[in-house]
């Protein structure tokens, strides 16, 4: 799977990420993804901004994205999360780049804007690569 077309494929039957939570894949290649979350009533928190969890699934589905466009099964070994702001308007956006892609393991860096641009979260993730 290394082009758009593939990972909507792939990551179509992912009904939480997709339909659930309404994450859209924008751009996918080798060991990169871009995805963008449309936010509405259901991701926000009782104080009205959007959830962390819904930023954190965001995060953690682009990621896979980035690291299954290999010939490769990964799942996550760890993720962190850190939060930098809240997000301003609707539309948020991750990219998931790659920083190591070996052969059991790889680490991503996962960046969430918002649609100003404003950095509002960034994930560090460690995939672990199974066989198929």
């Amino acid at each position: 799977m290394k082009d758009l077309f593939s990972a909507r494929k792939r990551f179509k039957d992912d009904i939480f990420a997709t339909e659930t939570t309404g994450i859209t894949i924008e751009d996918a290649r080798e060991n990169y993804a871009k995805c963008s979350l449309r936010t509405d009533e259901r991701h926000r928190n009782a104080g009205g901004r959007v959830m962390g969890g819904a930023i954190f699934t965001l995060a953690d589905f682009t990621f896979a994205v980035a690291a299954n466009t290999e010939d490769t099964m990964t799942v996550s070994l760890t993720s962190d999360i850190r939060f930098l702001g809240t997000a301003r308007g609707n539309t948020l956006t991750a990219e998931a780049k790659c920083l190591k892609s070996g052969r059991t393991t790889c680490a991503f860096d996962v960046l969430v804007t918002d649609e100003t641009g404003t950095l509002i979260a960034v994930v560090s993730a460690v995939g672990l690569r199974l066989d198929r």
